[in-house]
């Protein structure tokens, strides 16, 4: 089976105070991952989406984790689903069937962690397709500035943990 090819892609590297092994460990923790979309923001347009885990809690291949809210009076929804998990290196997780967002179309996101000076080195990804007509405009405008808001959350939340 071959791997999709997304035609975006933005990350946000940083160094955190820990051992690879305690960071994947506060990292394999969906909620905390997903900690700033659960709260309202600028970015969420003063919303904030629902995330819902399954019995494993997306810690292992196949969980399921599902996302829904509204924005703006559109509802937000989509399912996402853990395709690769390696502790204490790698974790990717990926939307399943058609998303209901605004900015970005289906999408795989994930971290890899690796040593570094006696620290760790944590790279949050996202790659992602546009959104689906009729917001495919938006995609372009704001898809950029929602992947890096997204992975610079994730990034500098786990950078915080450890602070």
């Amino acid at each position: 089976m071959t791997e999709k090819i997304y035609p975006h892609r933005f990350e946000t590297s940083v160094d955190v105070n820990t051992s690879p092994a305690a960071l994947f460990a506060e990292m394999d923790d969906h909620e905390r991952l997903a900690a700033h979309m659960m709260k309202s923001s600028a970015m969420m347009a003063g919303n904030a989406m629902r995330v819902e885990l399954d019995e494993t809690k997306g810690r292992s291949i196949g969980s399921k984790i599902r996302m829904s809210g509204d924005v703006l009076g559109f509802a937000l929804e989509l399912e996402e689903v853990v395709t690769e998990r390696v502790p204490p290196t790698r974790k990717v997780w990926e939307t399943v069937g058609e998303p209901r967002l605004l900015v970005v179309g289906n999408y795989r996101m994930g971290f890899e962690i690796g040593k570094r000076d006696g620290t760790s080195r944590l790279t949050v990804f996202i790659e992602y397709d546009d959104p689906p007509a009729p917001w495919g405009l938006a995609g372009r405008l704001l898809g950029p500035i929602y992947a890096r808001w997204c992975t610079e959350s994730m990034a500098q939340g786990a950078k915080r943990w450890f602070d």
